[in-house]
């Protein structure tokens, strides 16, 4: 769910069939070895995000914006994943399966994931701001 993740979804997984020498099978390879890094890395900052979430107690927008990042992350781990998977197994033994619309809709996933990443950042880094501010302008009127 990071910067890095966006750059990997979004340029790098078409950009690599476009490279001498790749052949469909090879950028499959690659991407699945990829893409379920890059899912492990978005799983443990999620939790992280989580975490600290509970501990920080931000308002309830922050809160509905993360729950809503986990829950397109968890449908891309326990289902968008896993049938891609099938579809990759199937091409790179030999039996392409037919077209289906699963590689859209993990970019649609994706998509939004960055968004609400940049909302939820952005009201949770204001909210805070807006915190220390007040906390800020208290202790000065009590001094």
């Amino acid at each position: 769910m990071g910067r890095h993740g966006g750059g990997i979804s979004f340029l790098e997984a078409p950009l690599k069939f476009t490279a001498p020498h790749i052949t469909v099978p090879l950028g499959v390879g690659i991407g699945r070895i990829v893409f379920h890094a890059l899912n492990k890395v978005e799983i443990g900052l999620c939790a992280l995000a989580v975490i600290s979430a509970l501990y920080l107690r931000p308002e309830w927008r922050v809160r509905a914006g993360l729950a809503a990042l986990s829950f397109v992350l968890l449908l891309q781990t326990f289902w968008l994943l896993p049938a891609l998977d099938v579809r990759a197994e199937a091409l790179l033994s030999g039996n392409p399966p037919p077209p289906n619309s699963l590689h859209l809709l993990y970019i649609v996933a994706e998509a939004v994931k960055l968004l609400l990443l940049l909302g939820t950042g952005a009201l949770a880094y204001f909210t805070l701001n807006r915190q220390r501010l007040n906390a800020q302008r208290r202790r000065v009127q009590h001094a």
